[in-house]
Formats: structure tokens, C-alpha cells, sequence
């Protein structure tokens, strides 16, 4: 690479990096929130490098002062007015993904990284909030596996639920509920799934909304429950802002 490009790169890189996290939420889809003003000053931090390269190689080269004394030998790489100054190749590399960041995002992980990731435990619940008299309840697949599995008064029993995640093809025409969810960034996702009974599968990752009751299989409140739904209804949702955030869905 050459030197003149080297401070293009870092502009291109930090404007794409600034793209995704000062001027829009697409950031949220690859870290957490907590992180978005690291990226943000990342992204300034490369942008004033890349000035700065860019104005250094733009100013002239001071003349050499003249001596009286006998010539010396000019350099080997200068012997014919110029200089031949490369960077590494390998910086190249990071032309691909600064130019996808600054002209198009690349999608939040869905199906095809929930698949191959090992599955969320839901941590033990210490205390359930009582459950609302109306119905559908609306809950975050966490609480819902939660509720299935570690609830001993069974109070999902009968009850209407709402969850909202994105389509994830299964076995035998069933398909899952999904949601991925980071400590950090998407580099370490994990996933939760329900599995869905009596609905069509939507495409695989759009997202949607999801009434039901809970599957009969094994013993609700204990480990022995799947989490599983027998669908009412699916509706159709745009995927969320921060899609690695599990909240319960709004009841409207």
C-alpha cells in the first residue's frame, strides 16, 4: 500500500465507524449499548489520524541545504527524485469492511448464527412478579423460559403469553422463537428459542409477534417443561432498534 493511501484508509475507516454509531443506531446491532461512545470515539480518533497523515504528505519537502564540501552519494531510493514508500499489504484488508460500514450495514446475527450457537442457560429466578389479570401477557422469551421451567405454581398454566422474536427454521415443520443475546459485543451471542406448534414458519429472521399457550410437554415448573408454544396468532414486526435487548414486547 502505498503511504499516500494510508491516511484515506483510516478516513474511510473512522467515517464508517462513525456512520453506525454517532449518526444512526446500526452500532447497537454488533455491541452493546454501554459501548456505543467507545465506537464513537474510535471512529474520531481515525478520522483525526487520517487528517493528519493526509496533511503531512500534503506539505512540501524542505530543500536540501548546500554543503562545500565533496557530494556525498545520494541514497539508493532517491537517486532518481522520488521515493518509493509502501506500507504493508495486508492493510488492504481493511478496505472491504471500511467501505461496508460507510456505504451499507451489515444485518444484525439471525438464524444462521443462532443455529450454530450454544444456547442461552436462563439463570435461576429468585421471585415472579404476579402476572397481569388480562390477557395475552406479554413477556421476554427469558422470563417466559423462566416461568416454564423454574415456576412451581405453574401460573402460566391456561394463561395467554406475547413474545416477539425473529424466525428460526426447525425440524418436523415446527420453527423456533428466537432471540440473541451478547455480554459484550455480537462476537460472543448466545441464544434463546421456543419452539413453535400450529403456525406456517415465517421466512427465516423476520421478525414477528407471537400468542399462544404453553406446549404441554413434560412438567411446567420444572426442568423437565419445554419451552414451547401452541400459536394463536403471528403478526409480522420491524426488527427493533436494539435487537440483542430481550424485553417484553408492548401489549398495543
Amino acid at each position: 500500500m502505498r503511504r499516500t493511501f494510508q491516511p484515506l484508509l483510516l478516513l474511510l475507516t473512522g467515517a464508517g465507524v462513525l456512520r453506525v454509531s454517532l449518526f444512526s443506531d446500526i452500532g447497537l446491532r454488533y455491541v452493546k449499548e454501554e459501548l456505543q461512545p467507545f465506537l464513537v470515539a474510535s471512529g474520531i480518533v481515525l478520522c483525526a489520524l487520517g487528517a493528519i497523515g493526509a496533511r503531512h504528505d500534503g506539505l512540501p519537502v524542505p530543500s536540501r541545504p548546500r554543503h562545500d564540501g565533496p557530494r556525498a552519494d545520494p541514497a539508493p531510493e532517491s537517486a532518481h527524485g522520488h521515493h518509493h514508500t509502501h506500507g504493508p499489504r495486508i492493510a488492504w484488508l481493511l478496505l472491504p469492511p471500511a467501505l461496508a460500514l460507510l456505504l451499507f450495514a451489515p444485518p444484525a446475527l439471525g438464524s444462521y448464527s443462532a443455529t450454530r450457537d450454544n444456547p442461552k442457560i436462563v439463570e435461576d429466578y429468585e421471585h415472579f412478579e404476579p402476572l397481569p389479570a388480562h390477557d395475552p401477557v406479554p413477556l421476554s422469551l427469558t422470563e417466559f423460559i423462566a416461568r416454564v421451567q423454574q415456576q412451581e405454581q405453574q401460573n402460566l398454566k391456561g394463561r395467554t403469553v406475547l413474545l416477539q422474536g425473529f424466525a428460526t427454521p426447525g425440524e418436523n415443520g415446527t420453527w423456533d422463537l428466537t432471540r440473541l443475546l451478547f455480554s459484550c459485543c455480537a462476537a460472543d451471542a448466545q441464544s434463546l428459542s421456543v419452539t413453535m406448534h400450529g403456525a406456517k414458519a415465517p421466512p427465516a429472521d423476520s421478525w414477528v409477534r407471537v400468542t399462544g399457550t404453553w406446549h404441554p410437554s413434560g412438567t411446567l415448573g420444572t426442568t423437565s417443561a419445554a419451552p414451547a408454544l401452541d400459536v394463536t396468532s403471528v403478526r409480522g414486526i420491524p426488527e427493533p432498534a436494539m435487537p440483542y435487548l430481550d424485553r417484553a414486547p408492548s401489549a398495543g
